[in-house]
């Protein structure tokens, strides 16, 4: 039987949490009792520790679960936008996970990077598998280097957000504090309590769609935070166009889930994946300093929307 390996490393905001409480957390399609049966039967733990379902975790923990692999075709072809000896640039789909999840483990970016020739290239940061657009990763030791940019917020990026309503004002800021919520969607994020977060946003266009008002948004998020655009744009009431979780009714990821998206729950979606694409990145080159900005277009869905 083939088996997969899908390597988790606990982030700092579920520190202290139940391990089985994390995987629940970290796979949405499972409920605890699931989370707590796959780490009975497949979890590899750190060197010189034996972790349980109820073991407490703690930021940076690494440890891998594993399962039957499933059926999947390869992963599919993902355009380069920049690429040189230290790094590559990815125009990533809509729809193609970053990294291994319960549902997707070919079919992923990390997928595709592993099939291409030459040095191997990682992920220097991660967008939702939603979103369409650019994602930078390193090659060798420039991997890290990358990634310690991010943290530091080094990285300028700048999102395309099509998204409910027509604001008042050309430019806002969201400040708004972020934490991870404890509702029936685990991965939903919660404004108002947790840590710091500010999106800058800009008006591009105000626009009308079968009676109904819309605008697309440039957002600049200048702290890191999950979801962060998706949230922070919902809770000033101009939820992005398609979005499961910040959308009209969080109950439509559920259905989306198990499979049971309604045509009702597709026409007030208006989109079958949220309407958010990374479209710029400006960075100092990992090697030699030198500052790179990157750009990719409106991908043709979300230009299709625009249009009517």
């Amino acid at each position: 039987m083939t088996t997969i390996e899908i390597r988790m490393r606990v982030e700092p905001e579920y520190d202290g949490w139940r391990l089985d409480s994390y995987v629940a957390a970290k796979i949405p399609r499972l409920s605890r009792a699931r989370a707590r049966r796959l780490l009975e039967d497949g979890i590899r733990s750190p060197p010189g520790r034996r972790l349980r379902p109820g073991s407490v975790v703690r930021e940076g923990l690494t440890f891998s679960l594993v399962r039957p692999a499933p059926d999947e075709p390869p992963p599919p072809e993902v355009p380069v936008v920049f690429e040189d000896f230290a790094l590559v640039v990815l125009d990533k789909p809509p729809n193609l996970a970053i990294h291994p999840t319960a549902r997707y483990h070919r079919q992923t970016l990390t997928g595709f990077l592993r099939g291409r020739p030459g040095e191997k290239a990682d992920p220097a940061h991660r967008i939702d598998r939603e979103t369409s657009g650019l994602v930078l990763c390193g090659k060798g030791v420039h991997s890290a280097r990358l990634k310690a940019a991010f943290a530091r917020g080094e990285v300028e990026k700048r999102y395309l957000a099509i998204a409910a309503g027509w604001p008042k004002e050309e430019r806002f800021a969201i400040d708004l504090p972020l934490a991870l919520g404890s509702g029936a969607v685990r991965v939903r994020m919660e404004v108002g309590s947790g840590k710091p977060s500010r999106t800058e946003v800009e008006l591009l266009r105000r626009f009308e769609r079968q009676g109904e008002r819309f605008s697309l948004f440039a957002c600049r998020p200048r702290s890191g935070r999950q979801h962060q655009i998706r949230a922070h744009l919902s809770a000033v009431g101009h939820p992005i166009v398609g979005d499961k979780i910040y959308g009209p009714d969080e109950g439509c990821f559920i259905r989306f889930t198990e499979g049971r998206l309604s045509p009702e729950d597709l026409v007030r979606l208006r989109l079958s994946r949220h309407a958010l694409h990374a479209e710029r990145l400006a960075f100092a080159h990992p090697a030699t300093g030198e500052r790179l900005e990157i750009a990719s277009p409106l991908p043709a869905d979300l230009e299709r929307f625009l249009a009517g």
